[in-house]
């Protein structure tokens, strides 16, 4: 059965091409503000998984409805023969320049597309619009209306009224700020409109809703991975003889933690495109404050550490329960023999630690090595403390919400302005001490074996359905 086909239509500059890259999930439609934008029909099919599960053609407006309904009208003989008039006008204008747009946009409704018709519902309903829509119910085609408000002022209600006689569906919809159920939607709406369609339709939500979900698992993947790549980053130099000489350990420390923040900075950066790319955004303005210090002390600006760091009971808390899970070592060793003391003085120390220095953001620290063989090895990093990892998390998540809910019909510059931390607060207190043992573990140059590196990226996602309901619960 072939994929669905929906010509997007209506007069100039009224927000199609946004229609279109928002359920096509293409950000490289072209969207502009003059009218015409838009010259020929182009299709652009929404792919899952190699499979087309809908095409949407962008066309262009109408310029002159009222003389092509005119030339519909002396052509036609009774409601019998409309969608064969509407046909009939296409190939005879189709090679003329009089009614280029109407050809082009009539075209694919002759071929047996769908019709989404678009208005601007912040501007009055005018008569004038009538001429357009008589045309489309003249070809027979299924027909939907969207009310698409571009402006401030609201004039919804009338459009509704009058989109409601000629159109079998009318639905409010903001193409740059749509959730996702709103698309969902739509494609089910489509699927009551023509028997033909109902099961590609359905079968076409069912993908999109998978791939949306299998789209926050794989990006929280993505984060637990730079998370443990960051925390355990360690910058090396070698040096020769002659070189160790001319250089004083405060001046190495200095070139190695520049580096070393570059490279931090290169691996969030490469994050930010992955989730981005993974969401088919290719075409993102950001603009977000980088990483830095802001003493010799601190590994963040004050303001970093306010909006992302953690508190010293958050860090008890999670520190008691990663210190118990390295104190249940020593009892594994004892053979129970201990009762679960290992794992009650681990977890002590752990909140302990947490509690008194992890609201310290200290900077990594130089180490160099002893001379052997004319060559001396230097090393910057890695972290010193876990909330280094919050930071990072905390960037990290908030970048993947703002782009998990934006529309590929959005251009506006995104800014990703800090938030605060009490979203972290209401993730469970297990979730909590995984994130904060795969921190702990990384920070001292531990690599994460395969069941707690799937464990810690399962609290990631965790983490970002507290974010999302934070975020939810704020509006």
């Amino acid at each position: 059965m072939n994929a669905p086909v929906f010509a997007v239509v209506g007069h100039p500059n009224k927000g199609k091409s946004s229609i279109v890259a928002t359920l096509s999930q293409n950000d490289a439609i072209a969207i502009a503000l003059e009218p015409g934008t838009t010259r020929k029909r182009q299709s652009y099919p929404l792919n899952v998984d190699g499979k087309t599960l809908y095409t949407l053609v962008d066309t262009p407006g109408f310029q002159r409805p009222r003389r092509v309904l005119e030339w519909l009208e002396a052509h036609s003989v009774s409601a019998s023969d409309r969608a064969e008039t509407v046909k009939a006008f296409v190939i005879q204008h189709r090679q003329g320049d009089s009614f280029n747009d109407e050809c082009e946009l009539l075209a694919p409704l002759t071929e047996g597309a769908g019709i989404i018709y678009v208005v601007d519902g912040s501007v009055p309903y005018s008569a004038q619009h009538e001429a357009e829509m008589t045309i489309l119910r003249w070809t027979g085609r299924p027909s939907l209306a969207l009310i698409n408000s571009i402006g401030e002022d609201d004039y919804s209600d009338t459009w509704t009224k009058a989109l409601g006689q000629f159109f079998q569906i009318v639905r409010k919809f903001d193409a740059v700020r749509a959730p996702f159920e709103q698309h969902v939607s739509l494609l089910r709406a489509f699927g009551q409109l023509e028997p033909n369609w109902e099961q590609p339709l359905e079968k076409a939500t069912t993908f999109l809703s998978a791939q949306r979900r299998q789209r926050r698992t794989e990006a929280a993947t993505l984060i637990a991975r730079s998370l443990e790549e960051m925390m355990s980053f360690r910058e090396k130099r070698t040096l020769t003889t002659l070189q160790t000489s001319e250089i004083s350990d405060w001046e190495l420390a200095e070139q190695l933690r520049s580096s070393w923040y570059k490279n931090q900075r290169k691996r969030e950066q490469h994050l930010r495109i992955a989730i981005e790319k993974l969401y088919d955004h290719h075409r993102v303005e950001r603009q977000e404050a980088e990483l830095e210090w802001h003493s010799d002390h601190d590994l963040f600006s004050e303001d970093s550490q306010k909006a992302w760091g953690v508190n010293r009971r958050y860090l008890a808390t999670a520190g008691f329960g990663a210190g118990a899970v390295s104190g249940a070592g020593v009892d594994a060793l004892a053979l129970g023999h201990s009762l679960g003391a290992g794992a009650l003085v681990g977890g002590l120390i752990g909140a302990a630690g947490s509690y008194f220095y992890g609201d310290r953001l200290t900077l990594p620290v130089l180490n160099t090595g002893v001379l052997k063989n004319g060559l001396r090895t230097a090393t910057f990093g890695p972290v010193q403390d876990s909330q280094f990892g919050y930071v990072v998390l905390g960037r990290a998540i908030n970048h993947w919400w703002h782009i998990s809910l934006r529309n590929h019909a959005g251009r506006d510059l995104l800014d990703l302005e800090p938030a605060d931390n009490h979203w972290l607060e209401t993730l469970d207190r297990r979730q909590r001490q995984i994130i904060h043992q795969a921190f702990e573990r990384c920070r001292k140059k531990r690599s994460l074996d395969d069941k707690t590196r799937m464990a810690f990226a399962a609290a990631v996602e965790q983490a970002m359905t507290a974010y999302d309901n934070w975020r939810l619960n704020r509006t």
